[in-house]
């Protein structure tokens, strides 16, 4: 009989030391749920199940153990109960249970579910009994096809999300580029001051006349005008006269423009 309290008491130690890691586990990780939810990461939340797993799968190996003895065969009798404040029982409880009276005994030294919740558990018992074992693999099988197209549907979705969060983020253009042809535009930053040949003055040797410009804009004006060949003959003319009439001055196209369109063959 000594033998027996002695391993009853080494696995009542054993069983309490599991139990208190587990619950300062779940303590930590309810604290970072509910005070650290902004700085939480998913590879912290799944190391926090994976040690809450492990805990729970060390407390079943403890109590499966050949050692362990059967705790369903231990009565627990209560000896005094008090409506009174019970100060040691607030330190072993860790402030949970001020009191041990009649109202929180029946909920804290049950061994057996409330009358409602047995009778619906052997409710459903009853109807899983009756189920053959045909229609239970089909229900299986149909369960089975509804969470693989649900969680294809899940992943599907976070793949578009992370998609859609992705392309947003993609850079299409170069600053710098952007901000050089702004500068370009509105300041005429890097430009280069370059000028044709020719047009610093007549005269000068070695840089093309009145006449080759004349023959270029000509040119010019056959091509515009490709579609009335009556007003070349008019407009090279008023050209001419005005080279002559002016000796070593080139023609600009703003006179040539001005000529062309008061040569209307409509007016009169």
């Amino acid at each position: 009989m000594q033998r027996e309290e002695k391993q009853l008491e080494a696995s009542l130690d054993a069983l309490l030391s599991q139990v208190a890691d587990l619950k300062n586990s779940l303590g930590s990780f309810i604290y970072k749920l509910e005070n650290e939810y902004d700085r939480l990461t998913w590879p912290s939340v799944l190391d926090s199940f994976a040690l809450l797993s492990g805990q729970l799968n060390t407390l079943n190996k403890v109590l499966k153990h050949e050692k362990t003895p059967l705790f369903r065969n231990q009565v627990i009798i209560p000896l005094v109960l008090s409506p009174d404040r019970d100060e040691d029982l607030m330190r072993q409880t860790e402030g949970r249970v001020p009191v041990f009276s009649h109202e929180v005994v029946p909920d804290h030294l049950r061994t057996k579910p409330d009358p409602e919740v047995e009778e619906q558990e052997k409710q459903l018992t009853t109807d899983a009994a009756r189920i053959g074992a045909d229609a239970a693999q089909k229900q299986i099988q149909s369960l089975n096809k509804m969470c693989s197209n649900l969680l294809e549907k899940i992943s599907k979705e976070e793949r578009e999300s992370e998609s859609g969060g992705l392309r947003p983020n993609k850079q299409t253009f170069n600053p710098a580029d952007t901000n050089a042809l702004v500068a370009a535009v509105a300041f005429g930053k890097g430009l280069s001051n370059w000028r044709p040949s020719g047009s610093s003055g007549p005269g000068q040797p070695g840089q093309p006349g009145a006449g080759t410009i004349l023959a270029g804009t000509s040119g010019l004006q056959q091509v515009q005008m490709a579609g009335t060949p009556s007003q070349q003959q008019p407009m090279l003319s008023g050209v001419q006269m005005a080279q002559a009439g002016q000796p070593g001055k080139m023609p600009s196209g703003i006179k040539t423009n001005i000529k062309s369109a008061s040569m209307h063959p409509y007016q009169r």
